[in-house]
């Protein structure tokens, strides 16, 4: 059999099952108890008390008291995913039984027909981690244990360094090491810093919109020199990170990728754009530079070829993005096989629902390798009553059953969700001849 054969064959294989004791727990506790179905499903939207564009879903079943919540968080198309989930899934959703996780998750993705756009993923991640809450509070038990049971004692998670310049940067990774972390990303003046060329230091077209330009030959000859440093300061001791942001083209991705080969990196993450993905392989036969990719995949035919290629090192979806903890359990399995480990984007706009479906996943699989920071200010735990804690470097959930978090109802319509004209401007940087990076 030719590899391509083998390797087809591995990805028709079906996820691996939870363990027999999970499943054979979940029908001892509920032996003789009626059928569940699903009565409402209610969306609450809400800014959280600051900027935040974050949506849940609450479904409701027919058992008194129980209900699930879901993350369907999306800061760039938030109204959109509110209308889809109470106009098109909700009416779909009521009247089915809320155990049937899979055929559910399946019978969604069909149903809307054309497949894969970010507002159906949204609303299947919502969809779906409320279910597996609802499960897991049924069973008396975390959904961890429904996935498998712990296969770690927290969550490591790598935090993000930022500054103006070399020495800001290394202050700023120390301030994380003494923290705990021992995974730190750095970047120097945010996304694109390192090649941005201030407005009045080059020539530009006229009618330019104001603002720096991006320029990478800059950038590919800052950021070598910036993990130079840091490795020089720093020692070998952290595990440094850096995020490209899908902002070069290909051939300099490939430059950048052998440039930084001897500072060590734990990865680089989304040195190309979606759109150039088969470039990984130019990457891979020129360097050892780990490489994560993955934050902006919503496709299946995205991350599989990558994966089962063996051409990236760390898979970055959002779960919120991709399905919820189905469709996240199915990728980890899928990168256990060929050797992948995940890295679950989280980001500051995330909300902790989503994180604690991630945490839920990382602690059940072996494929695992790190998960995003993303703290919250105080106002948040009272808002969602069992947000995940960080603690020197790590993510811990509180092993209630489902879940383990709550939403404080009352108080999230005290801010409802609001229009935030500049959410999406950090997506736009521009070279100096005015034409548009892609992120």
């Amino acid at each position: 059999m030719q590899r391509r054969d083998f390797c087809r064959g591995l990805l028709a294989l079906p996820a691996l099952a939870p363990s027999a004791f999970a499943t054979q727990s979940y029908a001892q506790r509920t032996r003789g108890l009626p059928r569940l179905s699903i009565r409402e499903v209610r969306v609450m939207a809400t800014s959280a008390g600051s900027d935040y564009q974050w949506v849940f879903l609450k479904v409701t079943t027919s058992e008194p008291g129980l209900y699930g919540l879901g993350s369907a968080s999306n800061v760039m198309q938030a109204f959109s995913v509110v209308a889809a989930l109470e106009k098109h899934f909700a009416p779909f959703w009521v009247g089915k039984d809320p155990d049937r996780i899979e055929d559910l998750w399946q019978s969604t993705n069909v149903r809307s027909y054309w497949r894969n756009g970010t507002v159906l993923n949204n609303a299947l991640s919502a969809l779906d981690m409320a279910l597996w809450d609802i499960k897991g509070k049924r069973a008396g038990m975390p959904v961890y244990d429904l996935l498998g049971g712990k296969a770690r004692e927290a969550v490591p998670l790598y935090a993000h360094a930022d500054g103006r310049d070399q020495r800001e940067v290394e202050e700023n990774v120390r301030k994380y090491m003494e923290e705990g972390y021992t995974h730190v990303r750095a970047q120097m003046g945010g996304y694109g810093g390192g090649g941005l060329i201030p407005q009045g230091q080059t020539q530009r077209p006229a009618g330019r919109p104001a603002g720096s330009g991006f320029d990478e030959d800059l950038y590919l000859t800052t950021i070598p020199k910036l993990f130079e440093y840091l490795r020089a300061q720093l020692g070998s001791g952290v595990k440094l990170l850096h995020d490209v942001h899908e902002h070069l083209s290909p051939t300099v991705a490939v430059e950048l990728a052998k440039r930084l080969e001897p500072y060590q990196m734990f990865f680089v993450e989304d040195i190309l754009p979606p759109e150039q993905i088969a470039w990984f392989r130019q990457i891979r036969r020129v360097c050892s530079t780990p490489m994560a990719m993955g934050e902006l995949f919503t496709n299946p035919q995205e991350w599989a070829p990558l994966i089962s290629g063996r051409l990236i090192d760390f898979i970055r979806c959002r779960v919120s993005q991709v399905g919820g903890i189905t469709a996240a359990k199915k990728i980890a399995d899928l990168c256990e096989t060929f050797g992948v480990r995940t890295a679950w984007q989280e980001g500051g706009d995330n909300d902790p629902v989503n994180q604690l479906a991630s945490y839920h996943v990382d602690m059940a699989i072996t494929s695992f390798g790190i998960q995003e920071e993303n703290h919250f200010p105080d106002f948040v735990y009272e808002l969602l009553p069992g947000t995940a804690q960080l603690k020197g470097g790590y993510l811990y959930g509180n092993d209630a059953p489902g879940l383990g978090i709550d939403l404080n109802e009352a108080l999230a319509a005290k801010y409802p969700l609001k229009y935030v004209p500049n959410a999406a401007d950090w997506t736009t940087v521009r070279r100096v001849d005015g034409s548009v990076v892609k992120p």
